[in-house]
Order: C-alpha cells, then sequence, then structure tokens
C-alpha cells in the first residue's frame, strides 16, 4: 500500500547546494536527491553539462520526500527567506505517494 508523502522540488544556484542540504537536514527530512539541472526562467538561460570554471553558472535540482506539507513549508520558507532575494530560484510541492522506501516507510514498508 502507497503511503501518502509531499515532493518539495527546488531549483537553485548550485552554490547553495551545502547550505540548502543543512537545512534539510536539520528539518528532520530523512533524505533528498539532488541533480545538476539547467533551463530558462525569469533570469535569463542556465545551462548544465556545459564546462565551467566555477559553480556559479550551474544550476541544481532538490527533491525531498516529505511525510507532511508543514515539513515541506518549513524548508521552503527557511530556503526561500534566506537565499532567493539574492539567488535565482523555484520552489513548489507536488502531492506523491511512496510505494517503496525503507527509510521512508519503516521497515515494514509502506
Amino acid at each position: 500500500m502507497a503511503k501518502p508523502a509531499k515532493k518539495l522540488v527546488i531549483v537553485t544556484e548550485k552554490i547553495l547546494l551545502k547550505k540548502i542540504a543543512n537545512i534539510i537536514d536539520e528539518s528532520g527530512a530523512t533524505g533528498y536527491t539532488v541533480v545538476e539541472t539547467g533551463g530558462k526562467g525569469s533570469r535569463n538561460v542556465r545551462s548544465s553539462g556545459q564546462p565551467s570554471v566555477s559553480d556559479t553558472t550551474a544550476n541544481i535540482k532538490f527533491e525531498i520526500l516529505t511525510p507532511d506539507r508543514d515539513m515541506a513549508e518549513n524548508i521552503a520558507d527557511q530556503v526561500g527567506v534566506k537565499f532567493f532575494l539574492d539567488y535565482a530560484g523555484i520552489i513548489y510541492i507536488c502531492d506523491a505517494e511512496v510505494l517503496y522506501g525503507h527509510s521512508f516507510c519503516g521497515p515494514d514498508g509502506c
């Protein structure tokens, strides 16, 4: 049986990776997935996969599964308030169902 969850997605500049990871860890979330990404938004085109001397031109996407909306919004609020006046980014929340995931569902499954 699936376990309901919220999926929080944060897309922002790679330079913020460690700072955002710390916020997620301190929130009590059991983990996250992060990948390099690129795209186009209000602050122009940013691409991934291009050779770069600096991490300041790369974007990342965090995906965090949380057991409830409160945890997701807490993480989102901290990231948005601390960083999004000075750095590009977007945050959104989706409904999700966890089918398999030992650390998220527990030892007996979902």
